[in-house]
């Protein structure tokens, strides 16, 4: 494992920061995703209402998603496991997969919303968006994207499981069952979106954990890397 790496750790730190930001500026300006539960038409007349707003969010939001590409490949330079190889393919098909789904909002609702002001809540605008919503929206960002997102994950805390203390393997495990959960989300099963909604907190609190990791990991290991077998990374010890 390479002595500090910066470009991981900088990711590390500005994607889960990001992310979270941006869904609670979505919350704020369009109550989302509660609000996926309302009506199309009225979606759409939400979107309308605060569009600039709720448009700049979803960049940023789907940014933030396609930032997992980029990590899962400097990620990947960290071990030559086969886990590790597994990972970097799954985590920039979540990239992906996430910020496609995401972009429809920018893209293509704002003519939806458009249309749908103009013409009615018979619009077929209406019956668009709702298809668009349940291709690129549940299907693929939402139930492609938990599970790839969540196989990076565990791919990831199993390669590095003894490179790593225990806790951060067994916390990544942990997020990437509670993330998986959100693919039950469309069938209504209790408490689903609710332990989605914790996975991914939990999630993001691991990321800055393994920021952290990399960043107080003692420089004078990386020689060792090079020609003994890898050993935990110590957590950084209190001052």
């Amino acid at each position: 494992m390479p002595a500090r790496p910066w470009p991981a750790i900088a990711l590390l730190v500005a994607a889960p920061i990001t992310l979270n930001v941006a869904f609670a500026g979505l919350g704020s300006a369009f109550d989302y995703p509660h609000v996926l539960r309302e009506p199309a038409a009225e979606v759409l007349a939400l979107f309308r209402h605060n569009q600039t707003a709720v448009v700049a969010w979803f960049v940023v939001l789907a940014v933030a998603a396609a930032a997992l590409a980029p990590l899962a490949v400097l990620i990947g330079r960290l071990d030559r496991a086969p886990a590790m190889r597994a990972a970097v393919a799954a985590g920039v098909a979540a990239a992906a997969v996430q910020a496609i789904g995401l972009l429809r909002w920018p893209v293509a609702v704002p003519a939806l919303a458009a249309r749908a002001a103009e013409e009615g809540p018979d619009s077929s605008a209406v019956r668009t968006f709702e298809v668009l919503g349940a291709v690129l929206g549940t299907g693929l960002g939402e139930t492609a994207g938990y599970t790839l997102t969540a196989a990076w994950t565990a791919l990831v805390a199993i390669a590095l499981r003894h490179r790593m203390p225990a806790a951060w393997s067994v916390l990544g495990c942990v997020c990437a069952v509670l993330v998986l959960s959100g693919v039950l989300v469309p069938l209504d099963i209790p408490l689903m979106a609710q332990t989605n909604f914790v996975g991914y907190v939990l999630w993001s609190i691991w990321l800055l954990a393994f920021a952290a990791l990399l960043a107080c990991r003692p420089a004078a290991s990386a020689a060792r890397h090079e020609s003994t077998p890898a050993q935990p990374i110590d957590a950084p010890h209190p001052l």
